[in-house]
Order: C-alpha cells, then structure tokens, then sequence
C-alpha cells in the first residue's frame, strides 16, 4: 500500500513560509507529478513527504499512518536524486545492494533482490562493472535499481532526468513510464517539464509559490485549465493568452486559444497579422503572427506543407468552441 496524505502541510525557512498549509491525497498506485517553475516548492514539498525536511505545520500520513515524526529510513519510501549518487569504487551490484546490507538483510535475499531488480532494468549483463563503465541513462537505472529493491510503499524522484540529454530523457521517460505500470506502486516524481509530466502523469499537481494552483490529469489540465497560470504552463507551445479587450472579446479580461485551434489563412479570417519567425519542425510548423488582436506575437500550428514567408500578411480565426475565457482575477469562467 502507498497512500500519502498531506493535511495542512507548511514549511516556512525563518520567517519565509514557503509552502502555505495545503491538502493533498495521493492514491496508491498512483503516478503523480509535481510541476511547476523553477522555485515553486515542488522539491521541498517531495522532501517533506521523504522526512529530508521537517515541516512547519500539519501531518503527513503514509497508509494512513501519521508519518511527521517518522525518521526517513523508517518511512517505507525510496528516492531517487538527479545526481544518481552511486559510489564509484562498487559495482552495480554492490550499489543496488547496498542499503539492503545497511539493512543487515540475509545475502540470499539481497541476491534475489538484485537479481529481480536488474532484470527488471535490463541491467543483468552490467552488474560487475562500475558505474564508470556505463552511460548516464544506465547509471540512472542503477539508482533506480537501488530504490526497486527496497520494496518501498513510494518512490519520491526528484527531477531524475535533468542531467541526461534530450534523447535519452526521452528513452527513460518511457522506461519509468513502463516500470510504475509493471510494478504497479505509487511514485511521486517532480520536474520542471511540464512535457514529462503530459507524458508520464496520471495526476499532475500545478504549483506556483508553493499553492497548488490545480490537481487533474493530463488532459484535464490542458482542456479545462481552472485559471491563467495554468493555462499558460501547461502546453507546448503554451497556450496563447489575449485581452478580452483587444480580442474583441469583452464578456472576459482575458481569453485563450492553443496554437492548434486556430485556422491560419492568407484571404480573409478574424484577425489580421503578419507572420514572424516560423519553427518547422516536420510534420509541423510553428508560426509565430503578429496581430492586432495582440501585443504578444500568437503561435498558430500548422502542418509542415504550409510555407509562408516571414512578413507575409495573413488571418487568423479561432475556433469558438475551444476559447478559453478568465476574468480579472485570472480565474476561468465556465
């Protein structure tokens, strides 16, 4: 069993509250992630869930088991650091067995552990190397293998990815991705990249300033997004954010369109603009138009055939039913 509930959980440094009292409930089993900006919280909330950090105020439950006063080693939970954190003189066996002989756990059982971790990471044929020897995707397998076989209630990973480069974030996202379904435990995982956590998310927690601005999944957070900033995080392109004034939309302060809701034409539409740099990624283009409805340029997507030169004049429609409007306050209007 793996759930974690925060009741009114705070943490302030001094007199600087950094995380208001907030409520959360993470189910077991559960993939979630925490998201946000650089400085929102997210780190320190996974370390009061971890016990790496005392909190202010309130209680952290794990099983329903108020957990605040627990020592980390005694709180069923395994985590896994960006920096990997494996001791370069040992093996990759002795690395993934290590907190087992902290442990004084019986060698046969650290054994078949190990055995099952490795497998289970594609790291058999790696076990007698040292962590020199591998690759930072393997090397981040490794301390994974090392969480696995603690058999923890959770894994908590604190932005695992961040040091590996773009095509082997790609690689790993995936394998953890396949790793919580085979395993079927609750893992709490934190990054900066709201694409990682689209991807690999059944529940996102939005936070800014240590609130959390929105809790749903995926989807829910990109089709129904309950104010401005989380409209405007998550998303790649972000969605665009207009004045209902200059849109021409005053029953809102503001309104939204994603990028794939606009059609884009060069003979008539809603809004006239001209075209600015445009990304071609493929299958895909960005354009990126300067409109009267808009003091920010707005990103349109378009398929790859569509060439338009930059400083070409164009329309732009958008599509009603996927506007999003927020009042003055930034809130959504349903």
């Amino acid at each position: 069993m793996g759930q974690i509930q925060l009741n009114q959980v705070s943490k302030s440094f001094g007199k600087v509250e950094v995380i208001p009292p907030l409520d959360l409930t993470i189910e077991d089993g559960e993939f979630v992630v925490f998201v946000g900006p650089s400085g929102c919280g997210k780190s320190t909330l996974l370390r009061l869930i971890a016990g790496l950090e005392d909190v202010s105020g309130g209680h952290v439950l794990i099983d329903g088991r108020d957990a605040t006063e627990t020592v980390p080693a005694r709180r069923g939970l395994a985590m896994v650091f960006q920096s990997y954190a494996l001791y370069p003189h040992m093996s990759v066996r002795k690395n993934i067995a290590f907190p087992l002989r902290m442990a004084g756990m019986d060698k046969a059982e650290q054994d078949r552990r190990v055995e099952n971790a490795a497998s289970v990471l594609n790291l058999t044929d790696y076990l007698d190397r040292r962590p020199g020897q591998l690759s930072g995707g393997q090397r981040q397998r490794v301390a994974i293998g090392r969480a696995i076989v603690r058999e923890p209630a959770a894994f908590l990973f604190d932005e695992p990815l961040s040091n590996l480069d773009a095509a082997l974030r790609v690689g790993m996202r995936l394998e953890i991705s396949e790793l919580h379904k085979r395993l079927k435990t609750t893992m709490i995982y934190v990054t900066h990249d709201q694409v990682e956590a689209m991807t690999m998310a059944d529940k996102i927690v939005v936070l800014q300033a240590g609130v959390i601005e929105q809790v749903g999944s995926p989807l829910e957070l990109y089709q129904r997004p309950r104010n401005v900033f989380v409209a405007g995080f998550i998303g790649s392109p972000k969605m665009n954010l207009i004045s209902g004034a200059e849109a021409a939309k005053h029953d809102a302060a503001t309104i939204g369109i994603r990028p794939e809701h606009i059609e884009i034409s060069q003979s008539e539409g809603t809004w006239k603009g001209t075209v600015g740099v445009s990304e071609h990624l493929g299958s895909d283009t960005f354009f990126h138009v300067q409109c009267n409805a808009s003091s920010e340029p707005i990103t349109v997507r378009a398929t790859g055939e569509l060439a338009l030169h930059y400083g070409a004049e164009v329309w732009l429609t958008p599509r009603p039913e996927h506007l999003h409007r927020f009042d003055d306050k930034g809130l959504r209007i349903a």
